[in-house]
């Protein structure tokens, strides 16, 4: 299956570009610059795709990304600390942003003659990103089997849509994956914060999965706390 990775930098879209070069045939990766409050993640990315010796296209959308206001992720709005299960985590949405890189990630896909496009969206983001759910990801491969009729026939790729972080973390050892050289948080610091969303669950997914954490955070223990304040009472 020949299959296009959407790539971000961070720990699942790498462990999922590794994971389809071993299992599949990787033909490229795709990252998009949508105006995000820092470049480092697209640095990662690009460095993935030198490593797995395919074609990396960096796609501009900070056009797109100007007028999709009122995110800590393309405005000016502190980025909250905490887990991703607190409702102030809201404030990192960015209204369509995974509809809005398929469709276009799929007409690459189509123009170069590939089977798929993979992305890592998990169970971990349902709870806040409604772009990252089984009904969305299901919903959207329909419509594009529908608006590529006679055209192309792609398919999206989503391993890890019913599985949590902790799993991908398991994948991603199990198909070699430098976690060092990924980049998950959103303050974008010489090293992880330790402190957003992002951070507290990369640190809880190497702790469920009993795997050795290899990043540097700023604030290496917020991540217990954080976890204990999500925790029913």
């Amino acid at each position: 299956m020949k299959t296009i990775v959407i790539c971000s930098g961070g720990l699942d879209s790498v462990t999922l570009a590794h994971m389809v070069a071993s299992e599949h045939q990787l033909t490229r990766i795709v990252a998009f610059d949508y105006g995000q409050r820092h470049r480092k993640e697209l640095d990662y990315a690009e460095a993935c795709a030198k490593r797995l010796n395919v074609p990396y296209d960096l796609l501009d959308l900070r056009a797109i990304g100007a007028v999709l206001t009122g995110s800590a992720l393309t405005d000016d709005i502190d980025v909250p600390d905490g887990h991703y299960a607190e409702d102030n985590m809201r404030v990192t949405v960015v209204p369509n942003r995974n509809a809005i890189m398929l469709a276009v990630a799929y007409g690459v896909a189509a123009v170069h003659g590939d089977d798929a496009v993979a992305t890592a969206v998990h169970g971990g983001d349902h709870f806040i990103y409604p772009d990252c759910r089984p009904a969305f990801t299901q919903a959207f491969n329909a419509m594009q089997k529908v608006a590529l009729d006679g055209y192309a026939n792609v398919s999206l790729y989503t391993p890890f849509v019913h599985r949590t972080k902790a799993d991908i973390v398991t994948e991603g050892v199990r198909h070699q994956a430098p976690f060092a050289q990924t980049w998950s948080c959103y303050k974008g610091g010489d090293h992880h914060c330790g402190r957003c969303s992002t951070c507290v669950e990369r640190r809880e997914a190497f702790h469920l999965a009993g795997v050795t954490d290899p990043t540097i955070y700023q604030d290496p223990d917020f991540w217990a706390e954080a976890i204990q304040s999500k925790e029913p009472r």
